[in-house]
C-alpha cells in the first residue's frame, strides 16, 4: 500500500476533474463551504496550506483574495500545472510550491497556519490517520481543516445502480492502477472518528454532487449547470442526501 503520485496522469486529471460540468458543481459547493468558514478565522491575510493541492484551483482563488498559500504535492507534473495556473491568474506572488507529501509538510513550514485544504486526497493515501495527525500539527489553535473526501457509500450506490455487482463482490478491488478511480474510498463514519481522535471538532458537513452523478445521461445533458448547482445547494446539507454525495466536505476546527 502506497500513496498515489499523479505524474503519469496529471493532464488527464486536470481535464477530467476540473474541465467538466461535474467539476463546476464541485467547485461551487466547495466555495460555498469556504465562504462560510473564512469569516470565522482571524481578520487580515490568512496563512493557508493546500496539501496535495493538485492544479490549485481553490488555493489560487484564495491567493487572489490576498491570502498567503503554500501548495504542496508529491507530483512534479501537478506542481507545474499549479504554477502555470497561478501565473495565468496573476497570483504567483501570494503562493509557494513545494514537492513534498502532506505527511512531510510540517517540516517545511516556518509556523503553523490558519487554514488547511485537503481536498480529494484522503482517498489516495495508504495511512489516512497518520496524514490527518500531521495536518493537525500544522494548524494553529483555532485553525480549520477543510477536508473533502471520496465517499464509499456513494460509490456503492453508483455501482448498484449500474449493476456492477462483481466489483462490489471483489470489495472494490481495482484491476487497473492507472485510473482516476480512487484507491481507498472512505467510509464517512470512519473519517469522522479519525478527525475526533486527532482532537478536531467537526463544525459543518456538506455532500458534494448529492444527485447529479446519479442523473440519467440524457436528463443531465438537458440541464444547465446553474440549475444543477441550485438544486445541489438545496439538498447538500440535508440527510439522507448529504451522506450520498460523491464527495463529502467537512469543516473541522482545532480547538483554541
Amino acid at each position: 500500500m502506497q500513496d498515489r503520485n499523479f505524474d503519469d496522469l496529471a493532464e488527464r486529471f486536470s481535464k477530467n476533474i476540473y474541465g467538466t460540468k461535474k467539476g463546476m458543481v464541485r467547485q461551487a459547493i466547495l466555495w460555498d463551504e469556504l465562504d462560510a468558514l473564512l469569516p470565522t478565522l482571524r481578520a487580515g491575510p490568512l496563512s493557508v496550506l493546500d496539501a496535495g493541492g493538485g492544479v490549485g484551483q481553490i488555493s489560487s482563488g484564495l491567493a487572489a483574495r490576498g491570502h498567503q498559500v503554500v501548495l504542496c504535492d508529491l507530483s512534479a507534473e501537478m506542481l507545474k500545472l499549479a504554477e502555470a495556473h497561478a501565473l495565468a491568474e496573476g497570483v504567483s506572488h501570494n503562493m509557494q510550491f513545494k514537492q513534498i507529501s502532506a505527511q512531510q509538510v510540517g517540516e517545511h513550514l516556518d509556523k503553523p497556519v490558519d487554514l488547511v485544504l485537503f481536498h480529494a486526497v484522503l482517498e489516495w493515501v495508504a495511512q489516512p490517520e497518520e496524514v490527518l495527525q500531521a495536518l493537525w500539527r500544522t494548524l494553529k489553535p483555532g485553525g480549520v481543516l477543510s477536508l473533502m473526501f471520496f465517499n464509499r457509500h456513494a460509490l456503492t450506490l453508483r455501482l448498484l445502480t449500474l449493476g456492477n455487482f462483481g466489483y462490489l463482490q471483489a470489495n472494490m478491488s481495482k484491476r487497473k492502477k492507472r485510473t482516476l478511480s480512487p484507491d481507498y474510498p472512505r467510509d464517512p463514519e470512519e473519517v469522522y472518528r479519525w478527525l475526533t481522535d486527532c482532537g478536531f471538532e467537526i463544525e459543518q458537513r456538506a455532500g458534494i454532487r448529492v444527485f447529479c452523478d446519479y442523473m440519467k445521461e440524457q436528463a443531465a445533458a438537458l440541464k444547465d449547470v446553474e440549475s444543477i448547482i441550485e438544486m445541489e445547494r438545496r439538498y447538500c446539507r440535508q440527510e439522507p442526501f448529504l451522506s450520498l454525495g460523491r464527495y463529502i466536505h467537512v469543516t473541522a476546527r482545532k480547538p483554541r
